[in-house]
């Protein structure tokens, strides 16, 4: 099963990861105390930008029957809808420019140019993603409810055909996501009645509906209409930026949480969780995806999913210098850092959507070992073959033995094992 020890699983000592905490704390901080007019101008750049590409996009589009304006205003208006998304939606949701006291950037006002609610996301995601992550039967978004992304799920026929749902997820992103945090509304607002009498409809679903309907009008109905004779091709432009966003959002969430690396935690971890152990959690339960500043700009910052996870409400355009920090203390206490090139991480993600379409039985790992997810179990067979140093700091470099130093062991065991099978079969 995954993770139920994550003090054991990450090779650290209780004063370790309080220490580990206070070092977190203090990068928080420091942010927070840093936090000024460099920060608003980049927030207030970004909305100029998104609202910038956006009017370009939708005045190129007047002449949308030519394909080459098509071509171009399709494009700004993609890239409007995805900074619109990522850097603006998500993060001015997640409450990272409350400090500023704008009452147009704030977490309780903003409603993003997306299907669901913001209300239904900001419970859904930054309340019980951030709270419970990658927690199995506490975190939904572990596979959206859709796909099934750890062993420690049970296999259902369904599950077969998850190669088919992942695509049908990754085309309609917004609407699975609106559906996944409308169900999560649900559940609390019958919890708030009780045993009252219920109406035909729930609270959220009239929100749901109501919001919906103003994106389809908008998309299909209003600006089409808007541009005349090229209505056809502006309806076209506006299904392909919405399907452009859809995908590229759904590739940045994926690559941040499901590629190999990123662990899942059982409930029993959870229930007498520390400070620092919540911290360790987030840091080895997320992955980040490698490629320069423009990579950074176009996922929201997402790329640093790991900062995003231990600080979800710091500016966006902080990470890369708190990625810097974060790095640094992996390095001291021994702890690895999930990074890598996009296509990689997705290319991860997908063989772990693909081999657990299949039964259990068809499968050689466990849910103790596993690429995709493990558990502090996977380090039995090292210690009872005394393939894992027994000491926690190397004699002669005198740096410290972790769980970057037991992952490497495990590997080189395995590797060892697998090649002394061959030799015995030969």
């Amino acid at each position: 099963m995954a993770i139920t020890d994550i003090r054991e699983f990450a090779h650290l000592t209780d004063a370790d990861i309080d220490a580990l905490a206070t070092e977190f704390d203090a990068i928080r901080r420091d942010v927070e105390n840093s936090r000024g007019p460099r920060d608003a101008r980049y927030i207030h750049n970004t909305i100029r930008l998104q609202r910038t590409l956006e009017i370009v996009g939708r005045i190129v589009l007047l002449g949308s029957r030519r394909r080459s304006r098509w071509l171009l205003g399709t494009t700004a208006l993609s890239l409007a809808k995805i900074i619109e998304n990522m850097e603006l939606g998500h993060n001015v949701m997640h409450g990272q420019w409350d400090w500023m006291n704008d009452p147009e950037i704030h977490s309780t006002s903003w409603e993003w140019d997306q299907t669901g609610p913001s209300a239904h996301w900001k419970r859904a995601h930054n309340y019980e993603h951030h709270t419970y992550t990658n927690i199995v039967g506490m975190d939904e978004d572990v596979g959206f409810g859709i796909l099934r992304m750890t062993r420690d799920e049970k296999w259902r026929p369904i599950n077969l055909l998850q190669p088919v749902a992942n695509v049908v997820l990754a085309l309609t992103f917004e609407w699975g996501i609106a559906l996944h945090d409308l169900t999560a509304q649900r559940i609390a607002w019958e919890k708030q009645l009780g045993d009252g009498p219920r109406p035909r409809m729930s609270g959220p679903d009239r929100e749901f509906v109501a919001k919906a309907g103003r994106q389809v009008f908008k998309d299909l109905v209003l600006f089409p209409a808007a541009t005349g004779p090229a209505w056809r091709s502006t309806l076209t432009a506006n299904l392909t930026a919405n399907v452009v966003r859809n995908i590229w959002a759904y590739l940045v969430i994926f690559c941040g949480h499901f590629p190999d690396g990123a662990e899942k935690f059982t409930v029993e971890q959870f229930e007498d969780e520390s400070r620092g152990q919540w911290y360790l959690r987030q840091l080895l339960g997320s992955a980040n995806i490698t490629g320069g500043r423009v990579m950074d700009f176009m996922t929201g910052n997402l790329s640093y999913q790991i900062e995003h996870h231990l600080f979800p409400d710091l500016p966006s355009n902080r990470y890369r210098e708190i990625a810097a920090r974060v790095r640094a203390l992996c390095g001291k206490y021994d702890l690895p850092y999930t990074t890598g090139p996009i296509g990689r991480q997705y290319m991860l993600a997908l063989r772990t959507i693909h081999k657990l379409a299949l039964p259990d039985t068809l499968l050689r790992a466990t849910s103790d070992d596993a690429p995709e997810t493990s558990s502090e179990r996977k380090f039995e067979r090292l210690r009872a073959a005394a393939a894992l140093p027994a000491l926690t700091e190397d004699p002669v470099t005198g740096r410290r033995r972790g769980l970057l130093t037991a992952l490497r062991s495990h590997a080189e065991h395995t590797v060892a094992m697998r090649r002394a099978r061959r030799r015995n079969r030969q």
